[in-house]
């Protein structure tokens, strides 16, 4: 092959490269859209016309689907439930998981490494394992029925990852911040309160989405432990609403579509702040 041959097949592949990767990415993407135009459109029919025509757009438009779920007390009943018991997690496992990481990180004592894989074999422990134990503590301490009976469980099993991500995210600041902290008469923990989140907020932004998602979604456990309506949580309120509606598909989409607007507003908002604290440990020094 000569040097001109060469030149001409060079820009060649670089283009079938990226029609591969625009192919795949457009192709996953399509699986994700397209269930979701489904079913933001499948909410504004009836179920009569999502079994005649379920793929084209609604004829006549029916939004009273979406708008009896807007004003039932009971969704935002179950959002606030959710909001709150996303957020005590998440204020619980940051909290704890930021003290026991700086620790780990940053001071050298005695069997530091064995209880760093206490936690880290947490990841290896299966939630639903300790479900039928953790139902039996929580019922002898009275926390059924009790937001703080999901908020504390959801925050010890957080813990273990939540501590890995902070702990190599803080190896990663440099010693001499901290003994120019120390000559300046800063004390531990003031280095940890007023230098060290201030520099760790990526990672703290990361660990913080992932605590959200993760209480958000989690289902398991807000069904055992919640058999009172009043703290019910999203998912425990679509499964409660497509058990009622069965029968009505459109009704059902529609609950889900609006059970998935604050989910995703939060990932829209919070999106640069897990990726920047993704790629943040990566690009120091």
């Amino acid at each position: 092959m000569t040097a001109h041959t060469r030149e001409q097949s060079g820009p060649r592949l670089g283009r079938l490269r990226s029609i591969s990767l625009h192919t795949v990415v457009i192709i996953l993407g399509a699986f994700v859209v397209v269930p979701l135009l489904f079913a933001v459109i499948g909410g504004f029919k009836d179920t009569g016309q999502l079994s005649v025509n379920p793929f084209g757009l609604p004829d006549p438009w029916v939004p009273s689907n979406y708008t009896d779920v807007l004003f039932s007390g009971s969704f935002w009943r179950q959002l606030v439930n959710s909001v709150f018991v996303a957020g005590a997690t998440t204020l619980i496992v940051v909290g704890l998981s930021a003290m026991a990481a700086y620790v780990f990180a940053r001071f050298a004592f005695r069997g530091r490494e064995f209880l760093y894989t206490l936690f880290a074999m947490g990841l290896m422990f299966p939630f639903a394992v300790a479900i039928l134990p953790l139902f039996v503590l929580l019922r002898i301490m009275g926390l059924l029925d009790n937001p703080f009976g999901v908020i504390l469980p959801q925050a010890a099993f957080g813990l273990p990852m939540t501590i890995i991500i902070l702990r190599a995210f803080f190896r990663t600041i440099p010693r001499e911040v901290e003994e120019a902290a120390t000559i300046d008469g800063c004390t531990p923990f003031g280095f940890f309160w007023r230098i060290l989140l201030p520099m760790a907020r990526p990672a703290l932004a990361t660990v913080s989405v992932l605590a959200v998602v993760a209480s958000w979604n989690n289902f398991f456990l807000p069904l055992v432990i919640f058999n009172d309506p009043n703290w019910w949580t999203i998912p425990l309120g679509v499964q409660q609403f497509t058990g009622q509606y069965s029968a009505d598909t459109a009704r059902i989409l529609a609950y889900i579509v609006l059970a998935m607007v604050p989910a995703l507003a939060f990932y829209a908002v919070a999106e640069r702040q897990l990726i920047g604290g993704l790629t943040a440990g990566a690009t120091k020094g």
